[in-house]
């Protein structure tokens, strides 16, 4: 028992709708990835921004005058 090869011009469209199928999933997939990232970049900075206002102590960090040096 044998099978009949299928005709060149059926093969040739199945192997470019296997690749625009793979693209579109390709795509899909980063702009998932894009969106996700965004989403966790937003929240993360507004728990920065959060933390930044609620800092305990007030003097923490470089002043902006240095005491003159005592001799």
């Amino acid at each position: 028992m044998e099978s009949d090869p299928l005709p060149p011009s059926q093969t040739k469209a199945t192997q470019s709708a296997s690749w625009i199928k793979l693209g579109l999933i390709a795509t899909a997939s980063a702009f998932a990835g894009g969106l996700a990232a965004a989403w966790w970049y937003r929240n993360t900075l507004k728990k920065l921004h959060e933390a930044e206002d609620q800092r305990s102590n007030p003097d923490f960090g470089i002043p902006g005058d240095y005491p003159p040096d005592e001799q």
